[in-house]
């Protein structure tokens, strides 16, 4: 049994789960994982016994959501769950540590902890029911910082945090998008509406990055590039029809 934060788990190595408290188990770990993520923010750096704790989290919460889903039982509340888990990560993952000390320019780039979360994201997308959703919230929340830095002030504290977070982003959504785009589309129960509110998504935030192309260019070099992948990988999915042909056709513009 792990013992953590106050957590106790019996599942993370028996392949056997409890029917009765899966949902509670999911939750709980979903907790234990972002309690991890908030130490190493307080660090400023991942060590060794995140990697081991966080890895033992994510895949128990991949094997039970797996499991959950495979019975068909109570998909609005796993929904509910993993939305959960993914905002609350997402605000750690732009988030920079109080310890880090930044430079005369005012940014240090971002954080081991920052990209600590990137990986936990990485991991997690590999189910189609997290990464598509993880996907959704990065592309939203790209738009929305366009859209701050558009209206800042340059000389702003926050400013430069602000470009740094743009940046692990869209390098997030790339790594999603090549290293499981092709085979989410092979799942035989890939939510389509989910799938092309995701492309609209990101389809928005290139629109909103263009915006600030003359402020920093390599907004629109770095977006246009994961459009380009996403338009190559969807590219079979929209003739088969998993994808309104008119989403696809935007993203060959």
């Amino acid at each position: 049994m792990l013992y953590f934060l106050g957590y106790s788990f019996n599942c993370f190595t028996s392949p056997d789960f409890n029917s009765e408290d899966e949902m509670q188990q999911l939750s709980m770990s979903t907790d234990f994982l972002v309690e991890l993520s908030d130490g190493i923010f307080a660090k400023s750096e991942a060590g060794h016994s995140f990697a081991t704790f966080s890895h033992q989290a994510v895949d128990f919460i991949l094997a039970t959501l797996k499991n959950i889903l495979s019975s068909e039982r109570e998909k609005d509340l796993v929904g509910e769950i993993i939305d959960s888990l993914v905002t609350r990560l997402m605000k750690r993952m732009c988030t920079v540590p109080e310890k880090l000390v930044t430079s005369d320019s005012g940014s240090t780039g971002c954080s081991d902890a920052q990209f600590s979360v990137q990986h936990l994201f990485r991991k997690l997308g590999n189910d189609e029911f997290i990464g598509q959703r993880v996907i959704l919230v990065v592309s939203q929340k790209i738009s929305n910082v366009s859209e701050r830095l558009f209206l800042a002030d340059p000389f702003a504290d926050a400013f430069p945090d602000m470009h740094d977070n743009i940046f692990i982003m869209i390098q997030l959504l790339e790594f999603l998008i090549s290293d499981y785009m092709k085979v989410w589309l092979c799942c035989e129960h890939i939510n389509k509406r989910l799938f092309e509110e995701c492309t609209r998504s990101i389809l928005k935030a290139r629109n909103d990055l263009q915006i600030l192309e003359n402020m920093n260019g390599l907004y629109v070099v770095y977006i246009e590039r994961v459009v380009g992948r996403l338009a190559r990988d969807v590219a079979p999915a929209a003739h088969q029809g998993k994808l309104d042909l008119e989403v696809f056709s935007k993203l060959l513009c």
